[in-house]
């Protein structure tokens, strides 16, 4: 297949090209070279590629940054999928949009299903449904999937941050009230190959496998790499950020399984591979 991948020079972008350019013809746009919330470039880009499949990996991912700027926000969030699916309209091609598990208010007691009903509190997170809806409206052919936690090799994540502070800092303060599914970047781009080899539209929850706290995965992360550091648990309210996170937000990959796909393995392993690959 010719795929067109937005954000390719992303974490996950990065990820996508390596799972994919065996096996696919692959058109990589950046920023630069596509600006998404270009609505007619992006339209006449698609046109006179004719792709066979859009994954849409770009995004304005800094939660606390939404909030300042929120008008970007909207913009890379909201209106650049919506202009992708209006080019993919135009060309009769499908859409794979990565979406996020902060579309949800983190009040549920179990993990949230795709067809739960949605409520964000931040920026990100509306803006981020914004997309979502509007890919909806404009077409029958995508898939949106709903990830959480992504870290990977290229670019900051959360696993590099703790093992860079664990270097100067003897105690690390982590929440121990935000719970959710740390997904490894490279294998999420292996459950999207997997996915666009199909034509089972509609919304996907796709994780690593099993669920934690920040503060656990911090732990776990020190106990891999083998690093003596303290880790303090706080509550998100103690540790204060601009934008609101949700406290819950365990992605159940239903749709995913009862597709008839295996599921993700477990984050425990997924972030021993990645450790063994930074250190």
């Amino acid at each position: 297949m010719k795929i067109l991948i937005t954000g390719s020079n992303g974490m996950l972008g990065n990820d996508l090209i390596d799972v994919l350019k065996d096996k696919h013809e692959l058109i990589l746009t950046t920023s630069s070279s596509l600006d998404i919330t270009d609505k007619e470039h992006t339209i006449d880009f698609i046109k006179e590629n004719k792709p066979d499949i859009v994954i849409n990996s770009a995004a304005y991912t800094n939660v606390d940054g939404c909030e300042e700027n929120t008008d970007l926000a909207y913009s890379v969030n909201g209106d650049g999928p919506r202009n992708l699916a209006l080019g993919c309209r135009e060309v009769d091609c499908p859409l794979v949009h990565v979406s996020t598990d902060y579309v949800f208010n983190g009040k549920n007691t179990r993990p949230w299903v795709e067809d739960d009903e949605i409520g964000p509190i931040s920026v990100y997170g509306k803006s981020k449904l914004q997309g979502e809806i509007a890919i909806q409206e404009i077409l029958d052919k995508f898939f949106i999937v709903r990830t959480a936690w992504l870290y990977g090799v290229n670019g900051g994540n959360f696993p590099k941050t703790m093992l860079e502070l664990a270097k100067s800092h003897p105690v690390i303060t982590v929440v121990t009230d935000e719970v959710g599914c740390p997904t490894y970047t490279l294998d999420l781009a292996g459950a999207i190959s997997e996915l666009i080899e199909t034509d089972y539209y509609g919304i996907y929850h796709i994780t690593n496998s099993d669920s934690c706290s920040w503060f656990d995965f911090a732990k776990y992360i020190f106990e891999v790499a083998g690093v003596d550091v303290e880790v303090a648990p706080v509550t998100a309210a103690e540790f204060a950020r601009p934008a609101p996170r949700p406290s819950y937000s365990v992605l159940e990959n239903r749709k995913w399984i009862e597709n008839g796909f295996e599921p993700l393995r477990s984050y425990k392993e997924a972030i021993k591979d990645y450790i063994e690959i930074i250190k």
